[in-house]
């Protein structure tokens, strides 16, 4: 189990004083543990690929717009595209979370559109909503919004708000984006029992700093 786990975790550094060494150590454990991918700010992806470029099946993943949400579309597109550049094969962009709020759909759509055009046939996009932040009608509203973008997961957590996953959360996308699109659990998810409960309400990919401790079985400390 703890194999198979593995192979869902985004082993993640994202904190903004990481190091090179750290950025290092992440990817040689991820090689160690066959997680899915790391997923390093955009400033290391050059540095994570060049580990990690003869073991195919770990992914460079990084982040698009974060962890605000609250650059614009066409800042994101060109940060997707140079993310790409770099070697990065999976982006998790965070939406215009105040355009949601205030019920602008199309916003949030063009949006999400933008990094999806920019990341089509190289990347898979994840969507990250920051649920801590959105009533259910929103969370819902996010994810279908994510569908009609053509994206491949939604993402709970940017692990910087205050608040991370939840089961409640992760049954509710699920739900909403039916079987195909793949659902991360991000944020304060520290140990396999609150992992494997994620992956039992529909999660598809755990986004985890503690990936070691999960597939270990201990506990992890810190929330991203």
């Amino acid at each position: 189990m703890s194999l198979e786990l593995g192979r869902m975790i985004d082993h993640t550094l994202l904190k903004p004083d990481a190091t090179k060494s750290e950025i290092i150590t992440l990817c040689e454990e991820a090689k160690e543990h066959r997680f899915a991918s790391v997923c390093v700010n955009p400033t290391w992806v050059k540095t994570a690929y060049e580990i990690l470029k003869d073991t195919p099946e770990v992914k460079v993943c990084t982040v698009i717009g974060f962890p605000l949400g609250a650059s614009t579309s066409e800042v994101k597109a060109f940060e997707t595209k140079n993310a790409i550049e770099n070697g990065a094969t999976e982006v998790d962009m965070v939406i215009n979370i105040g355009a949601l709020k205030d019920k602008e759909d199309e916003i949030v759509y063009r949006d999400m559109e933008a990094v999806v055009q920019a990341a089509k046939g190289k990347a898979i996009t994840k969507v990250i909503m920051e649920t801590s932040l959105l009533t259910d009608e929103e969370k819902v509203r996010a994810c279908e919004l994510s569908v009609r973008a053509g994206a491949d997961f939604v993402k709970t957590s940017t692990g910087f708000s205050g608040g991370g996953a939840t089961v409640e959360d992760i049954a509710l996308m699920r739900k909403t984006v039916g079987p195909e699109l793949g659902v991360k659990a991000s944020g304060g998810v520290r140990n396999r029992e609150t992992a494997q409960a994620m992956v039992e309400a529909g999660a598809t990919r755990i986004g985890a700093s503690a990936g070691i401790a999960i597939v270990q079985g201990e506990q992890g400390q810190s929330d991203y």
